[in-house]
């Protein structure tokens, strides 16, 4: 099965003003986004994909020809793949709010011509799926096959079906939810307070010194990462393995791999994240709740008309099954066509980015009917 190849990022500037829901606008702002496949003639091949807190529109092939870094769903998309670009045209764009070529904190304010930090103001997952809308009549398409997305990209796609009920023919939610529980807020605010006491945030305004809040971004990512796998995993991976010694060493330093393990995952994740974009992204997804913003979930659920394939993980504790299942109870007390599945794995949040089968099959089939 060939691979995607190289690809291009894009970008969109929009000169017209973005109506946010706290009522605050955006101008001069732009979203990056990325385009696998062809679209037909009447545009309707569209996939929709929308990427996880972390991730950006980069999610398939490579930028160049030395590039040994693939999209983080290159498993996925491609000729003769779950998304198959045979097929469909998958495009991904980068949310509002991060700092991976869309608008976020570390971009400009054309206000005073400096990083925006702090200046930058509160968004919504609703925000951020008004922004992809605005990408998506730029580009002329009339109405979206499917809309596919994962954890935090799974909210939007729930933002998209309740939003723009008439934009297309089908969903696919993955280890997601209709709104945090109180566990995961806690762990977002612990990230957060990590970043903030960091003595280099400067209440966010860092980007034109020399010292930046890397530390406490870095520890933000580490609790983050403990949530992303099961206990299962970790004793798989790791179990009480020594890092490189045959002895403890009595000391405050690195004495287990998965000790190690997580300071890795910390110092990759400061070289290409910002850590405002990370205090707002985390915030958006504290803020997101289809029950509070429509009287309920059912309420949410009725004004869905796509077909709906959600999907959930056994090992995921971050957003458990039950989470899922409560969309898919409110969808089916509407009378709306839902799919479920919940898959067997013991990898716990991230198994959509580490478990090709059977996601694979289940997308597929599921493209396949709609």
């Amino acid at each position: 099965m060939s691979g995607i190849g190289v690809v291009k990022p894009q970008t969109h500037f929009f000169q017209e003003e973005l109506q946010l829901e706290s009522g605050e606008v955006l101008s001069d702002w732009q979203i990056s986004y990325e385009m696998y496949g062809s679209m037909n003639e009447s545009r309707t091949n569209v996939i929709w994909l929308i990427h996880a807190l972390s991730g950006d529109a980069h999610a398939a092939g490579k930028h160049n020809e030395e590039d040994k870094k693939l999209g983080w769903w290159d498993m996925m998309i491609g000729p003769g793949k779950a998304l198959d670009t045979n097929i469909y045209c998958v495009i991904c764009s980068n949310v509002l709010g991060s700092c991976k070529g869309t608008t976020g904190p570390s971009s400009i304010n054309p206000k005073t011509q400096k990083p925006y930090g702090l200046d930058f103001p509160m968004i919504k997952i609703g925000d951020m799926v008004q922004a992809q809308k605005c990408l998506m009549d730029v580009l002329n398409i009339p109405k979206f096959h499917t809309v596919i997305g994962a954890s935090m990209g799974g909210m939007q796609v729930l933002e998209w079906a309740v939003r723009f009920p008439d934009l297309m023919s089908s969903i696919i939610v993955i280890a997601s939810t209709s709104k945090l529980s109180a566990q995961s807020i806690a762990f977002n605010q612990v990230g957060r307070n990590a970043i903030m006491s960091d003595n280099y945030w400067n209440k966010g305004l860092y980007y034109d010194k020399k010292n930046i809040p890397l530390q406490g971004l870095a520890i933000a990512r580490m609790i983050g990462h403990i949530t992303y796998l099961s206990q299962e995993a970790m004793h798989r991976k790791f179990g009480r393995r020594l890092q490189d010694k045959k002895d403890l060493e009595y000391e405050f330093g690195t004495d287990f791999e998965v000790e190690s393990y997580l300071k890795y995952q910390g110092t990759r994740f400061i070289k290409t994240f910002d850590a405002n974009s990370y205090l707002y992204l985390t915030k958006a997804m504290d803020y997101f709740d289809l029950s509070n913003d429509h009287g309920s979930l059912d309420k949410a659920m009725s004004l869905i008309k796509s077909k709906s394939l959600i999907i959930s993980f056994t090992s995921d504790w971050l957003f458990p099954s039950e989470q899922s299942l409560d969309i898919v109870h409110a969808l089916m007390h509407q009378g709306k066509e839902v799919s479920f599945c919940d898959i067997e794995t013991d990898c716990g949040h991230d198994s959509f980015l580490i478990s090709e089968e059977p996601l694979t099959s289940l997308m597929k089939g599921f493209l396949d009917h709609v």
